[in-house]
Protein backbone atom coordinates (compact mmCIF):
# COMPACT_ATOMS: atom_id res chain seq x y z
CA UNK A 1 0.00 0.00 0.00
CA UNK A 2 1.05 3.65 -0.94
CA UNK A 3 0.82 6.35 2.04
CA UNK A 4 0.59 9.76 -0.16
CA UNK A 5 2.12 12.83 2.17
CA UNK A 6 1.90 16.39 1.44
CA UNK A 7 5.51 18.47 1.23
CA UNK A 8 5.62 21.18 4.51
CA UNK A 9 8.22 23.63 3.71
CA UNK A 10 10.39 25.07 6.65
CA UNK A 11 7.81 27.78 7.46
CA UNK A 12 4.78 24.84 7.74
CA UNK A 13 2.90 25.65 4.88
CA UNK A 14 1.84 23.25 2.02
CA UNK A 15 1.79 23.81 -1.29
CA UNK A 16 -0.66 20.83 -2.32
CA UNK A 17 -3.33 21.45 0.19
CA UNK A 18 -3.66 25.23 -1.46
CA UNK A 19 -3.65 23.65 -4.40
CA UNK A 20 -6.65 21.55 -3.76
CA UNK A 21 -8.57 24.48 -1.66
CA UNK A 22 -7.97 26.99 -5.18
CA UNK A 23 -9.98 23.92 -7.09
CA UNK A 24 -13.88 23.42 -7.12
CA UNK A 25 -15.32 20.69 -4.58
CA UNK A 26 -16.02 18.47 -7.14
CA UNK A 27 -12.36 19.02 -9.18
CA UNK A 28 -10.84 18.78 -5.45
CA UNK A 29 -13.49 15.63 -5.03
CA UNK A 30 -11.67 13.66 -8.00
CA UNK A 31 -8.12 14.67 -7.41
CA UNK A 32 -8.90 12.70 -3.87
CA UNK A 33 -10.48 10.08 -5.17
CA UNK A 34 -7.58 9.51 -7.52
CA UNK A 35 -4.83 10.11 -4.62
CA UNK A 36 -7.49 7.28 -2.68
CA UNK A 37 -7.32 4.76 -5.72
CA UNK A 38 -2.97 5.16 -6.30
CA UNK A 39 -2.81 4.46 -2.27
CA UNK A 40 -4.84 1.30 -2.41
CA UNK A 41 -3.64 0.00 -5.37
CA UNK A 42 -0.38 0.37 -4.63
CA UNK A 43 2.19 -0.77 -7.66
CA UNK A 44 -0.80 -1.84 -9.44
CA UNK A 45 -2.10 1.65 -10.62
CA UNK A 46 -2.61 2.15 -14.01
CA UNK A 47 -0.45 5.05 -15.68
CA UNK A 48 -3.87 6.78 -16.59
CA UNK A 49 -3.17 8.05 -12.94
CA UNK A 50 0.31 7.26 -12.03
CA UNK A 51 3.03 7.55 -13.96
CA UNK A 52 6.54 8.24 -13.23
CA UNK A 53 8.17 10.87 -15.37
CA UNK A 54 11.42 10.47 -17.63
CA UNK A 55 14.38 12.95 -17.24
CA UNK A 56 13.80 13.90 -13.98
CA UNK A 57 15.50 13.05 -10.16
CA UNK A 58 12.54 10.15 -9.69
CA UNK A 59 9.93 12.29 -9.77
CA UNK A 60 6.06 10.88 -10.53
CA UNK A 61 2.65 12.32 -11.28
CA UNK A 62 -0.47 12.22 -10.10
CA UNK A 63 -2.91 12.47 -12.96
CA UNK A 64 -6.22 13.49 -13.27
CA UNK A 65 -8.51 14.38 -15.39
CA UNK A 66 -11.98 15.86 -15.46
CA UNK A 67 -13.56 17.07 -18.23
CA UNK A 68 -11.53 19.21 -20.25
CA UNK A 69 -9.82 19.94 -17.05
CA UNK A 70 -6.54 18.21 -16.61
CA UNK A 71 -4.37 18.35 -12.98
CA UNK A 72 -1.57 16.90 -11.83
CA UNK A 73 0.24 16.52 -8.61
CA UNK A 74 3.79 16.04 -8.72
CA UNK A 75 6.06 14.02 -6.31
CA UNK A 76 8.44 11.31 -5.30
CA UNK A 77 9.13 8.69 -3.05
CA UNK A 78 11.08 8.40 -0.17
CA UNK A 79 10.82 4.54 0.03
CA UNK A 80 8.65 2.14 -1.61
CA UNK A 81 5.71 2.68 0.06
CA UNK A 82 5.55 6.63 0.83
CA UNK A 83 4.67 9.53 -1.48
CA UNK A 84 5.65 12.75 -0.56
CA UNK A 85 3.12 15.14 -2.77
CA UNK A 86 4.97 18.37 -3.54
CA UNK A 87 2.99 20.76 -6.14
CA UNK A 88 -0.03 20.46 -7.52
CA UNK A 89 -1.29 22.55 -11.05
CA UNK A 90 -3.66 22.88 -13.61
CA UNK A 91 -1.90 21.44 -17.30
CA UNK A 92 -2.57 23.20 -20.27
CA UNK A 93 -0.42 21.74 -22.54
CA UNK A 94 0.37 18.20 -23.23
CA UNK A 95 4.30 18.54 -21.82
CA UNK A 96 4.68 19.05 -18.16
CA UNK A 97 5.64 22.42 -17.47
CA UNK A 98 9.79 22.21 -16.57
CA UNK A 99 9.03 25.06 -14.04
CA UNK A 100 6.72 22.37 -12.35
CA UNK A 101 9.08 19.59 -12.53
CA UNK A 102 11.97 21.97 -11.09
CA UNK A 103 9.72 22.84 -8.13
CA UNK A 104 9.36 19.47 -7.62
CA UNK A 105 12.87 18.27 -7.65
CA UNK A 106 13.66 21.25 -5.54
CA UNK A 107 10.84 20.67 -2.82
CA UNK A 108 12.48 17.05 -3.01
CA UNK A 109 15.87 17.75 -1.70
CA UNK A 110 14.56 20.78 0.58
CA UNK A 111 12.50 17.36 2.07
CA UNK A 112 15.04 15.45 2.49
CA UNK A 113 17.41 17.74 3.92
CA UNK A 114 14.78 18.47 6.84
CA UNK A 115 13.79 14.98 7.09
CA UNK A 116 17.34 13.54 7.69
CA UNK A 117 17.13 10.13 9.10
CA UNK A 118 13.58 9.73 9.51
CA UNK A 119 12.83 7.41 6.73
CA UNK A 120 16.38 5.01 7.37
Amino acid sequence: MIEINFFRNSEGSCPVEEFLDSLTSKQAQKVTWVMQLIEELDKRVPKQYFKKLVDTDDIWEIRVQMGSNIFRILGFFVDKHIFIATNGFQKKTDKTPDNEIVLAEKRKHEHIKLCRGKYE
